[in-house]
């Protein structure tokens, strides 16, 4: 099965991406295709937040092993974990911290799921805009806007995400 998936900025209102990827690839082969379609630099610490319809954190899927991980909390990493771990139903959600240091995050929704359309390999099928800056200068910290934090405790149940302005049928993406 091929899941289709829809990344979109919340600093960029036009940036727009359209994924399709097996739902057999590990979260390694979209962080992959994340990075090199923004062209962005691989850090330590990119992490995908798997959401609930609220926005809210269930779970992590991390790049690395953290030192800070207790033994208690399920560990899954990008590279031993299949994407159809957690995402199987359209709708279902997550973001993608890709900025570890400057704790900014692309939010991604699945938004279809397609039978009998292999996909070999996992590719950026459209795209809307321009990838906001991997990095924010320092004179922009102050106004970076609100964000999730690297351990998103505090966007556990947050209601910072308005899904009224989240409309990805209203976002125009071109071939």
């Amino acid at each position: 099965m091929t899941q289709k998936l829809t990344l979109f900025s919340q600093e960029v209102e036009d940036f727009v991406l359209e994924i399709k990827i097996d739902a057999d690839a590990t979260f390694r082969e979209l962080h992959d295709l994340i990075l090199d379609a923004c062209k962005y630099t691989d850090m330590q610490n990119h992490t995908f937040l798997i959401c609930d319809e609220d926005w809210r954190v269930r779970n992590f899927v991390r790049q690395t092993d953290p030192n800070d991980v207790s033994s208690e909390e399920d560990l899954f990493l990008m590279a031993d974990t299949p994407v159809s771990d957690f995402l199987e139903d359209e709708g279902q959600r997550l973001a993608y911290i890709f900025d570890p240091a400057g704790k900014r995050f692309f939010l991604m929704e699945l938004t279809e799921n397609i039978f009998g359309e292999p996909q070999p390999k996992p590719e950026v099928s459209r795209r809307h805009g321009i990838a906001p800056a991997q990095h924010l200068k320092a004179e922009q910290d102050t106004d970076a806007p609100e964000t999730i934090s690297e351990h998103a405790e505090e966007f556990r149940g947050s209601e910072d995400v308005d899904e009224s302005e989240l409309d990805l049928e209203g976002f125009e993406i071109s071939e």
